[in-house]
This record gives C-alpha cells, sequence and structure tokens, in this order.
C-alpha cells in the first residue's frame, strides 16, 4: 500500500479496526477513513454505497462485525447472521462497484467444524457441523468468505480473507452479557478481588482449549497480507498455542493478584472442545507473533484499569 493510498477501516474503533489503525499510523499512513456505527450504518446499503461513492477508497479492512460470546451469540442467533451478513455484503459489493484495489475480509475461527481435527487446517472449512452455540456467526462469515471468493472470480477482484483465533487487548468488550471469555475472566476475577469475594464463577467445566492472540499482533499480520498475500483462498492467523480455560483463569488470577477460589458453573455450555488454528501458511508469510499470552494479560488488564475498553 503507498503511504498517500486511501484506507478505509470499516470498524475502526472496535478491538480490531483500532489496532489496524494504530499499526498504519504507526508506519505513517495517515489517509485513512473509519466511522462510528453512529456515523455510518453499514447495515444499511444505501449509506454504504454513499459512502464509497463519495470516498473511493484504495484499500479496505472489513473489520467491521457484530461480535460476542457464548452467551451473546447463542441469546441473538438472529441479529448475528442479520447484521453480520448485511454488513460485509454491503462493504464488499461496493468495494467491487467502485473498483477498490485489494479488501481483506476478517473471519473468525469459529467457521471451522466443531469437532475438526486439531489444529484446524483451512481446509476442514465445510467439512462437518459447527458449534450450534455460535453457528449464525460462523455461516455469516462462512457468506462473506465465499463471497469475496466469487467475486473474484466473476470480476477478478482482490479480496482476500484472514481467520484469526480468539482476540483480546485495548478496546475489548468487558461487558459479562456479550464479552468473549477472556476479558470477562479479567473483569470477574478483579471485582472479585475488589469486593473481597471467596471466589468467582467460570462457565462450563473449564476443559476446553483455547487460542488466544493479542489484538496488535493481529494487526501486524493484517498489514503484512495486505501487502504481500495474493490468494484467494482463507489464511489462518493465530498465536499457535493453546490453553484450557481452568489454566487461562488461573493465569487471569495470578495477574490480577486474586487468591480466592475457582468455581465452575457446569450448568452452562462449554461451547467448541478446542480450537487451535493451523498457522502454518501466515508463518510462510513471514509474520509471527511477538505478544505471549501472560504478557498479554498484563497489557489487557492495564488497559482494564485505565478504562480503554467497552462495557
Amino acid at each position: 500500500m503507498e503511504k498517500n493510498a486511501k484506507i478505509y477501516i470499516a470498524g475502526m474503533y472496535g478491538m480490531v479496526g483500532s489496532a489496524i489503525t494504530r499499526n498504519l499510523r504507526a508506519r505513517g499512513y495517515s489517509h485513512l477513513l473509519g466511522h462510528s456505527s453512529k456515523e455510518l450504518d453499514l447495515t444499511n446499503q444505501k449509506t454504504v454505497f454513499d459512502f464509497f461513492q463519495k470516498e473511493k477508497p484504495d484499500y479496505v479492512f472489513l473489520a467491521a462485525a457484530r461480535v460476542g460470546g457464548i452467551y451473546a451469540n447463542n441469546s441473538y442467533p438472529a441479529d448475528f447472521i442479520y447484521s453480520n451478513i448485511c454488513i460485509q455484503t454491503n462493504i464488499i459489493h461496493s468495494a467491487y462497484i467502485f473498483r477498490v484495489r485489494k479488501l481483506l475480509f476478517l473471519g473468525s475461527s469459529c467457521i471451522y467444524p466443531k469437532l475438526a481435527e486439531q489444529p484446524m487446517d483451512e481446509s476442514c472449512l465445510l467439512t462437518g457441523g459447527l458449534e450450534p452455540t455460535n453457528e449464525s456467526y460462523a455461516l455469516a462469515k462462512i457468506a462473506g468468505i465465499k463471497m469475496c471468493q466469487a467475486y473474484n472470480r466473476q470480476y477478478h477482484t482482490s479480496f482476500i480473507s484472514c481467520m484469526p483465533t480468539n482476540l483480546y487487548g485495548p478496546n475489548d468488550n468487558y461487558d459479562l452479557m456479550n464479552a468473549h471469555v477472556l476479558p470477562a475472566l479479567i473483569r470477574k476475577v478483579h471485582e472479585a478481588k475488589v469486593n473481597s469475594q471467596p471466589s468467582f464463577v467460570v462457565w462450563g467445566t473449564g476443559n476446553p482449549k483455547r487460542e488466544f492472540l493479542y489484538v496488535d499482533d493481529l494487526a501486524e499480520a493484517c498489514f503484512v497480507l495486505m501487502n504481500e498475500y495474493l490468494n484467494d483462498e482463507t489464511i489462518n492467523v493465530g498465536s499457535g498455542e493453546e490453553v484450557s480455560i481452568k489454566e487461562l483463569a488461573q493465569t487471569i488470577q495470578e495477574v490480577v493478584g486474586y487468591k480466592g477460589d475457582l468455581v465452575f458453573d457446569t450448568t452452562k455450555p462449554d461451547g467448541t472442545p478446542r480450537k487451535l488454528l493451523n498457522g502454518s501458511r501466515m508463518r510462510t508469510q513471514g509474520w509471527a507473533p511477538k505478544i505471549t499470552l501472560k504478557n498479554g494479560i498484563e497489557l489487557a488488564y492495564k488497559n482494564f484499569l485505565e478504562g480503554k475498553i467497552r462495557m
């Protein structure tokens, strides 16, 4: 991407979009476009079309999405499939109409089958059933991947897709009804410490394993892909390491300095047993994560204390 290029970051004020924005600004890119959801309704086709017609961006990072943890996905499946399909369809089609030079669509590791062989390779997409608790979100993301590939095939566009693992970092969502597991646990452990509670509750058995990536590491991967990746096949972006939910909670306890007990609510769903990505294809692009899980949690907790979060 040329330094004077006009770059649209859809979802600029979310966790992923703001990390991409920080990365680009640090590199000297200054012609960055982005609006909050209140300023630009991405679910409205005409609004998105008018925006592209006026601004005519050269490059697009499609990081805007409706996201949430198990509770939110399981409780509002219609909202998740509708909002995400609208957002990505409007942006991808407008990017084609107004001849965007390259678009990067950010998906999610939940697109892969619930019982996929671990680590999950890009080729396992659509080879099995999805995790029911986030099926609507996953189907929307799969539609986005296939839409990018279809436009490349029919219209010879340059639309690529990457599948990040579980993300966390600055501007994360800490609302307990909508947050993903890592920020939710940070808030629970912090409040247990502040309120001198003898214990705190973790959903499920604590046995499922997850992979986590600090969002600034993802932003670096996105920059590499936008500049170097030409294949329209999806590409995984992960840390390559997994940890059980129990181990994650214990690490957060250590970082926060909380000495109480862990209590597991086994009446709540565990979700997918394991979600480890095969990131070998991304490694061949010369990228590797720099921030370890413990260091990342320390940074995230610092952000939480400083109020650099969403509630």
